[in-house]
């Protein structure tokens, strides 16, 4: 089975913020970052379920990680059916907390 993966709109400001923090310190980090996120969702389209959760409560609401340079970024996401994968936010590893 394959999933349909959407972004919210917070996902998107978040991903835009990353892009627009990274293109004037380094053109190709920003699109390597980029590159990598999108190679790390397309996983979620076969395999949601290895994801870590990311409330024991709710096994729907999951954190993937997604490796870039030395620390990376955290996508949570919500499987919201048995088709459809909601990104909700993305964050830096380093960061407290989404936002």
């Amino acid at each position: 089975m394959s999933y349909r993966v959407r972004l919210t709109r917070k996902a998107r400001e978040d991903l835009d913020k990353i892009y627009d923090f990274l293109l004037p310190i380094n053109v190709e980090a920003a699109g390597r970052a980029t590159a990598a996120y999108r190679k790390s969702v397309a996983s979620l389209q076969d395999f949601p379920f290895g994801a870590r959760k990311a409330d024991p409560e709710n096994p729907f609401l999951r954190e993937l990680l997604i490796p870039f340079g030395s620390a990376g970024y955290v996508a949570l996401f919500e499987i919201e059916d048995a088709t459809t994968i909601s990104i909700l936010a993305v964050r830096h590893q380093r960061e407290d907390d989404y936002h």
